[in-house]
């Protein structure tokens, strides 16, 4: 019993080590795609060059890939990172570069009558983009974010290639020691299950509000 115990500890751990690179790769993930999307829906091509180069790289390349460069390749350039750090900047700049066409997408779907009656009123360029345009996107591209979150959670599993101790690692060492394949496998399928249907959870909530938020304020962020 006190083995069992200790083995479902040492799971928990992982899991508690999944979820702390899951919330900054989210966090790093919404900055990048937010700068990147806006940038992207510039109608000048110069700003517009270095956020494609981005999305392009990181959504032609693999992750495992990017994470290897990260914490393999620049040291011999002299840049060492630890583990942990390496993995919160993959993940969210591998997920940033697809939030950031879902950003570029729901702003370009805010119906242009919107901008338009928002110039009638005077606004500047910046108050109809952050009273009329971006709360609109908000509400459009929780969905997808949504996914894209769920999918972080799943990515994170590649973090166990460069030795942090997630879920998948302990797991795996768990199997390494008990010899049971069966058990400690179906300890990561339930284990990111159990993540993913948080995480999913919480993204409804913030969906829920927002379509609400969205229906009283009668489609404007005024």
């Amino acid at each position: 019993m006190h083995t069992l115990l200790g083995y479902g500890s040492f799971l928990v751990d992982g899991a508690w080590m999944t979820i702390r690179m899951v919330v900054p790769s989210a966090l790093l993930a919404c900055i990048v795609a937010l700068a990147a999307g806006i940038a992207r829906t510039s109608p000048l091509r110069v700003v517009r060059i270095l956020p494609t180069a981005y999305i392009e790289i990181f959504r032609g390349t693999p992750c495992y890939a990017q994470l290897f460069w990260v914490f393999f390749v620049l040291p011999f350039f002299g840049f060492s990172i630890d583990p942990i750090t390496a993995a919160v900047f993959v993940f969210g700049s591998n997920i940033g570069s697809y939030g950031s066409e879902v950003v570029r997408g729901a702003i370009l779907s805010v119906p242009y009558g919107q901008r338009e009656a928002a110039i009638a009123l005077n606004y500047t360029l910046w108050q109809r983009f952050r009273h009329v345009t971006l709360p609109q996107a908000l509400v459009i591209m929780t969905p997808p974010a949504g996914n894209l979150l769920i999918d972080l959670v799943k990515l994170t599993s590649l973090a166990s290639l460069i030795t942090v101790a997630d879920l998948t690692h302990n797991a795996l060492v768990l199997r390494q020691q008990t010899g049971n394949t069966l058990l400690s496998l179906l300890a990561i399928l339930v284990g990111y299950f159990l993540l993913s249907s948080f995480f999913a959870w919480g993204t409804r909530t913030v969906e829920r509000r927002g379509f609400r938020w969205h229906s009283i304020s009668g489609g404007t962020g005024s």
